[in-house]
């Protein structure tokens, strides 16, 4: 890999967000909604529960999470899309980048978009609900990590798809964080789901991470063992999304998709 082509693909998206306010709203506006509108529910919830529960880090912390997941993955997805929209993708590749350079700056991209993403969600949620998320502990680190790493793959596998398919096919990346949450239970236990559920449930790490943040707020321990797993799972994806993307960039150059790819459709 060569650094300073890594870098200049950061270095591009850096420039597209400060040269564009349109780009760095968007960043911010979804986040803000969310917080705000889990944030008041989950208040509401802990003024009439009977059992004195807080809902704010048990619900507000499971959203903040789940969106600095998708944060990480639309760093990565949007990075892609803006060299679609704006006809660039082939200029890239008429160059001497490598795919592994082109790859990991988009995840650099990601990390980038989704670090700022974090700051102001945990800046809303502090200052709006008096939500601290340091209340889940050392296990705060293990989660953010799982989340960041699946949010990687998921970016990833949604590259391939377009690439694969070709601009139309869009429409398929945004809905995947929402067809996902059911199965790793963001706002309840696995045991809630129909056992079929429950096992695609298993083999998806962010389960881990919500299932520790609710076994945190009823006042147990978590193992951090489980976690740790969590981890080797999301590694295992980004290995599996990495081989994807290459096996459809592969077959993109080889059959020709590729040339065509400011073309309406790809099939």
């Amino acid at each position: 890999m060569n650094i300073k082509r890594i870098y200049a693909i950061f270095l591009r998206q850096v420039y597209l967000i400060k040269d564009n306010p349109t780009r760095s709203v968007q960043m911010f506006v979804w986040i803000t909604v969310d917080i705000t509108l889990w944030g008041f529910m989950s208040k509401y919830l802990s003024g009439v529960a009977a059992s004195g529960l807080s809902f704010v880090p048990l619900l507000l912390g499971a959203v903040l999470l789940w969106d600095f997941l998708i944060q990480v993955m639309q760093g990565i997805t949007m990075s892609f899309f803006e060299d679609i929209w704006s006809r660039n993708f082939l200029n890239i590749f008429a160059s001497p980048l490598r795919i592994t350079d082109y790859v990991t700056g988009l995840v650099l991209t990601g990390i980038g978009r989704s670090m700022l993403a974090l700051i102001a969600m945990l800046l809303l949620a502090a200052l709006a609900f008096g939500l601290s998320i340091f209340i889940y502990g050392s296990s705060l680190a293990l989660f953010l990590t799982i989340l960041f790493l699946f949010g990687i793959a998921l970016g990833i596998i949604g590259i391939s798809i377009v690439l694969r398919f070709g601009p139309p096919a869009e429409w398929f990346i945004w809905p995947i964080p929402a067809l996902l949450s059911p199965f790793v239970g963001v706002f309840y236990p696995l045991t809630t789901l129909p056992q079929w559920m429950q096992y695609i449930g298993r083999i998806l790490p962010p389960s881990y991470v919500f299932a520790g943040i609710r076994s945190i707020v009823a006042g147990g321990g978590f193992s951090v063992a489980t976690l740790v797993w969590g981890i080797v799972l999301s590694l295992v994806y980004i290995v599996l999304a990495y081989g994807l993307f290459i096996m459809v960039y592969r077959k993109a150059v080889r059959t020709g998709l590729i040339a065509r790819y400011s073309a309406e459709n790809v099939s």
